[in-house]
């Protein structure tokens, strides 16, 4: 399956469109990655527990919607928007939301 931000696929006319679909993941952040990250903040650098959650979330939401597409017959997904959200009352939930059209191409 062909995953792509662009609303076209160069060479591979769309005969088909199938749709919108999506795939959402909300991911917590635990105490121990909360505690790490709040220590890079301190001491400056790159949170990885936090960039590795974000990456897990990402991917997740991205496969959710490669499968959805794939039940609704496409072959591809076109114009994927990714959205990112933080949520929760301490701001301790990430949410990933992943969206693009449903497309049979030839």
């Amino acid at each position: 399956m062909i995953l792509t931000t662009t609303p076209t696929i160069e060479g591979h006319p769309i005969t088909e469109y199938r749709g919108v679909v999506t795939g959402e993941v909300i991911a917590g952040i635990d105490f121990v990655k909360d505690i790490a990250a709040g220590l890079t903040n301190f001491f400056g650098g790159r949170s990885g527990s936090y960039e590795e959650e974000l990456i897990r979330a990402r991917d997740s939401a991205i496969f959710e919607m490669q499968n959805r597409a794939q039940a609704a017959g496409a072959n591809a997904v076109v114009g994927i928007d990714i959205d990112y959200e933080v949520l929760g009352s301490g701001n301790n939930m990430l949410m990933v939301a992943v969206s693009g059209t449903a497309v049979v191409i030839s």
